[in-house]
């Protein structure tokens, strides 16, 4: 952990050395803790392949958020063990609180952490929820797992940003999961390799030989709420704003980023389709829309599809947009064009 902070891997994410070390301490979370029950809940459902000008969004984020119902299931498991205790001597966690979960379900013996840095169960794969309850119980402890990856890479291989070192270390500031999650500007060297992901990235986990292995298995039910949730329209989700992105991702575990960065990621997503017929709804966002995050993303965009369409409204913006920022996105979309029509001038 220590040399992820040297590496700058958890840059983009407000984790220091003080948070590392509440999450490997569970007395922060329940005073005289002495051990943690650890659960892994299977959730793998077949994927979903977008058709033209739609998204992708990460298997675990399409469904109801799934931190509200693994706790439901967690408070009412350590219900059952405070009565049978006689008294209170439990507190439940499931990626809300400071605790190395990951670390913590290996060291129960629930798997090992592959090189993809997710937590492999045996017989489930790596698509499984993981909740933690914390208790003042001395109990019987559970051994490791001695598994490893060996020389599988797979994942290493699949990641089309290189965030997988292959020794079971990541560079988040280069995961597209992370990176579609991030609340200031996607690197503009990064933004081609997110393809039509609007909200994270299942790739690392799909290639992987034990989770294919393991199949489909969702002891919680992970079903799509719809199929806007699934495989999203791109051009509707550019315009989601106020009451419908309530309603329609509230309670999913992409809410809690807001509307600006689901609508900054579809702007990607288009610019990366080369859909000329995204110019029009790119235009839109470029000229109308009120963070300049999201107008900066789609003039990037517009400047990736580049028809004559895309550049006229670079063009055309680019007079009238205030902010600089936006301005120099607008810019550097343009200038590889305005050299090609220099190179091509007779």
């Amino acid at each position: 952990m220590r040399e992820a902070f040297t590496r700058g891997d958890l840059a983009t994410w407000p984790y220091d050395r003080a948070y590392a070390r509440k999450a490997a301490a569970p007395e922060g979370l329940l005073p005289g803790a002495r051990c943690v029950i650890c659960v892994a809940i299977p959730y793998a459902t077949p994927p979903a392949r977008p058709a033209p000008l739609r998204g992708r969004v990460s298997r675990y984020a399409w469904s109801r958020d799934y931190h509200r119902r693994v706790r439901a299931m967690l408070v009412q498991i350590a219900a059952r063990i405070d009565a049978a205790a006689g008294g209170s001597v439990t507190a439940v966690a499931c990626d809300t609180k400071p605790i190395a979960e990951r670390a913590f379900a290996a060291r129960a013996g629930l798997g090992w952490i592959g090189k993809h840095t997710n937590l492999i169960a045996p017989r489930l794969g790596s698509f499984v929820f993981l909740g933690e309850i914390v208790t003042t119980l001395d109990l019987a402890l559970d051994e490791p797992l001695r598994t490893s990856c060996g020389r599988c890479s797979r994942c290493v291989a699949a990641c089309p940003t290189a965030a997988l070192r292959g020794d079971y270390t990541i560079d988040a500031t280069r995961c597209i999961a992370d990176l579609t999650q991030r609340k200031d500007g996607i690197p503009r060297e990064m933004r081609p390799a997110l393809g039509l992901w609007v909200w994270g990235c299942d790739i690392c986990q799909e290639v992987c030989p034990p989770t294919q292995l393991a199949g489909e298995s969702a002891a919680l039910e992970n079903r799509p709420l719809s199929e806007m949730m699934a495989t999203p329209s791109l051009v509707d989700l550019l315009k989601v704003r106020g009451d419908e992105f309530a309603r329609s991702f509230r309670n999913t575990a992409m809410g809690w980023r807001g509307a600006p960065v689901l609508r900054r990621n579809a702007a990607v997503a288009l610019g990366n389709s080369l859909d000329r017929s995204a110019v029009s709804a790119l235009r839109e966002a470029l000229g109308g829309d009120s963070h300049p995050i999201v107008r900066g993303h789609a003039a990037w965009a517009l400047g990736r599809i580049a028809s004559p369409a895309a550049i006229a409204a670079l063009r055309s913006s680019l007079a009238s947009e205030a902010d600089a920022g936006v301005r120099e996105e607008i810019s550097l979309a343009l200038e590889p064009l305005q050299s090609k029509n220099t190179l091509e001038r007779p």
